[in-house]
């Protein structure tokens, strides 16, 4: 994935360098564990209002590409 895009962004300056999705400082991990947690997207949402919902469905379209793309 890249680590810097119109999806995720890392900075020594933002967060120390932790991924983060672009305009915030919600770190992508963050949203990884909502999911592994059992939470929705929406629950996620709801928490951190200044992610998208764009921007969460890019981010797993991304690492579906990038999963799909190591075992091909």
């Amino acid at each position: 994935m890249v680590r810097n895009s119109s999806i995720i962004s890392a900075s020594p300056e933002i967060m120390g360098g932790t991924p983060v999705f672009v305009g915030t400082r919600v770190p992508v991990q963050t949203l990884l564990d909502y999911l592994k947690a059992g939470e929705s997207i929406d629950d996620f949402l709801d928490g951190f209002p200044t992610v998208t919902r764009e921007q969460v469905i890019a981010l797993l379209e991304e690492a579906g590409k990038q999963l799909v793309g190591m075992v091909a």
